[in-house]
């Protein structure tokens, strides 16, 4: 990396190593500017990377390490995720993650004189149990969960932040997002590859209803694109928070047997049965509940929209998995 003078803008991305982080990094890596890839872990530098990046292990619940982590940047990506994704949440030190990085950060990057773009990955489920269909960001929110709770917390610091001038805050508020890991050692825990690695290792999926229920999905290289794009229209996205989602409500057992076929196609198997069972006493209103989303406003200003088609993220998905889970064939 260079250590010369520059006038290319630093971007701090912290949570460099996550699923989202990963593939934000990756898709900033091919600009011409300086990176510093934050996580806890050594993040992987990009192959063909054009910008230079700098890669920081720290542990960001430490002020001191967190300040350092963004010192000088002009954009910070914060994708951080506590450990075990939202279901650690209400865990001793989900709080700190979720909701202390964000106010620490704030504390050492607000400048009034030159505010830095602060960019957040937050949730559509922070809106709680969906009053309507679409989603448009004009809903209430009445999050459901400890893990929403803390998101919109988060997110509110920031916009606050925002509104007094300290820095540019900019809120995506991300829909189901599922595909392969971007880079090797990363990948997704969310539904869809949880049915995924199932369907490869030859068990039934399965669901908590009847099938019917539906998710706006959005794969993981189109949420990566739409960081990138905010990073271009700072000026509009500033001081709120944005949708992001296809605008498409999909069937869950219908995203299930889709992934079910193509993992038959991999293991040489019969595509496994997916199935009702009973859901467990932990399970959230809002997983019975269907979510589609409008994301217009957001679409409108930076000319961003989802291209990657359901049937080939699902193909991706499951192709990449394949590689992880043992299989016969």
């Amino acid at each position: 990396m260079t250590t010369e003078p520059t006038d290319r803008p630093l971007v701090a991305v912290l949570g460099a190593t996550g699923f989202v982080g990963s593939a934000v990094l990756t898709a900033l890596a091919g600009r011409d500017l300086r990176l510093r890839a934050v996580a806890r872990r050594p993040a992987t530098v990009p192959d063909g990377a054009r910008a230079d990046v700098e890669v920081v292990t720290a542990d960001l619940t430490d002020p001191d390490a967190l300040a350092s982590a963004v010192k000088d940047a002009d954009v910070v990506i914060h994708t951080l995720l506590c450990e075990g994704g939202w279901r650690a949440a209400a865990e001793p030190g989900g709080e700190r993650v979720n909701i202390g990085v964000m106010r620490d950060l704030l504390d050492v990057v607000a400048n009034p004189g030159r505010p830095p773009l602060v960019v957040y990955a937050g949730a559509a489920s922070q809106v709680g149990a969906p009053p309507r269909e679409p989603l448009d960001g004009g809903e209430p929110d009445r999050p459901g969960t400890v893990y929403d709770e803390q998101k919109l917390t988060a997110e509110r610091l920031l916009l606050a932040a925002s509104g007094a001038g300290r820095v540019r805050g900019v809120g995506l508020r991300l829909p189901t997002v599922y595909g392969e890991g971007t880079v090797p050692g990363t990948a997704d825990r969310g539904v869809v590859a949880a049915m995924a690695r199932r369907a490869l290792a030859g068990q039934e999926i399965t669901l908590w209803h009847d099938g019917t229920v539906r998710r706006d999905l959005v794969h993981i290289a189109d949420i990566a694109d739409a960081f990138v794009a905010a990073l271009d229209h700072p000026a509009e996205l500033t001081g709120r928070a944005w949708l992001l989602g296809a605008g498409r409500g999909d069937a869950l057992g219908d995203v299930f047997r889709i992934v079910a076929g193509h993992a038959a196609a991999r293991t040489g198997a019969p595509a496994v049965p997916v199935v009702s069972v009973p859901p467990p006493a932990h399970a959230p209103e809002t997983d019975f509940l269907s979510v589609t989303i409008d994301s217009t406003p957001f679409r409108s200003v930076t000319g961003w929209r989802p291209r990657v088609a359901l049937d080939e993220g699902l193909e991706r998905t499951v192709a990449a998995l394949s590689h992880a889970v043992p299989h016969d064939r």
